[in-house]
């Protein structure tokens, strides 16, 4: 790695370290574009915010299918910008010898914080979870392998309203404290759209570790149907009085969106009224919609055109 990169990018707060501050986080999830458009419209959303983010991650493929676009793409975003970054990685279809080479590409390019979480099963959710013959069978352990081969901060992830596959809220606390137990330090939740849900998570970790911050995921809706998709990805049910809301306007888009930006405000303000260390932000390769939540919460931030 060049000097000058290395010891950029090594001056850098930590995740951790950015959690631990008086003013809130805001973090932005993108995903690794498919094609050249796509592409160029990622690098407009980063660099639009780059001014008000704490940190970003990209998110990552198993079995090859947006892995090396996402160790690329978050090894330019470290180098271009900055911004701390964090690699996602998942156990998906992946050996302990392809994780291996896969950190050690993240760690070549300068990215010190890794988001390490089980995956998905290959054949979607509702199916039988199965490793890699060579590979891990939970989240847990990719977090004892990353903090083993580098100097990483790992995260992990955490669903507010359990896992699909957890039999109780009480199993869900179970496996975020055993994984703060390998070494993990700190969770991102799936998409909130109950604050109470978070609320209960949370505390009932804090009670087990106190010292292991939990960020809430946030999707500003920007068009009708958009959570309902989201909730099929990741498993997670939806608040009933969200679902109202956009309801009540779902034939006009303008009204949807507008709707969406508010709703997910009024959860920000509440979750950070409520002692959350931040926000993250489900961007959707899309940052319009995210800096009008962050301008709405009293953080100047430039808006263009609704996106």
């Amino acid at each position: 790695m060049p000097a000058d990169r290395s010891a950029a990018t090594s001056a850098r707060p930590l995740i951790p370290h950015l959690l631990r501050r008086a003013e809130p986080s805001f973090s932005f999830e993108f995903f690794p574009p498919k094609d050249d458009g796509a592409e160029a419209v990622l690098w407009e959303s980063i660099r639009r915010v780059e001014p008000v983010a704490s940190f970003v991650s990209v998110t990552y493929g198993a079995g090859g299918s947006t892995r090396d676009r996402t160790v690329r793409i978050t090894g330019q975003i470290e180098s271009r910008t900055t911004l701390t970054t964090m690699a996602h990685l998942t156990c998906v279809g992946t050996s302990v010898a392809d994780l291996r080479s896969v950190i050690g590409a993240y760690a070549d390019a300068g990215i010190r914080n890794v988001l390490a979480v089980r995956g998905d099963p290959a054949g979607g959710l509702g199916t039988p979870w199965t490793p890699h013959p060579g590979g891990l069978d939970h989240a847990d352990q990719l977090v004892e392998l990353v903090r083993g081969l580098g100097d990483f901060t790992v995260g992990v992830g955490a669903f507010p309203d359990r896992h699909p596959e957890s039999a109780s809220l009480a199993a869900d606390v179970e496996v975020l404290v055993r994984k703060a137990d390998a070494g993990a330090d700190f969770a991102i939740t799936q998409m909130v759209t109950d604050v109470d849900t978070y609320l209960r998570l949370r505390d009932d970790v804090a009670a087990r570790r106190p010292d292991f911050q939990i960020v809430p995921g946030l999707l500003p809706v920007t068009a009708y149907g958009q959570l309902q998709r989201m909730t099929k990805l990741n498993g997670q049910p939806l608040a009933q009085a969200v679902l109202d809301r956009l309801e009540a306007v779902r034939d006009d888009p303008d009204a949807v969106r507008a709707e969406g930006i508010a709703v997910c405000t009024e959860h920000a303000q509440r979750l950070l009224a409520e002692g959350a260390p931040g926000v993250h932000f489900i961007t959707m390769n899309r940052s319009t919609a995210s800096l009008e939540v962050v301008s709405n919460l009293g953080q100047p931030a430039e808006i263009s055109a609704a996106s």
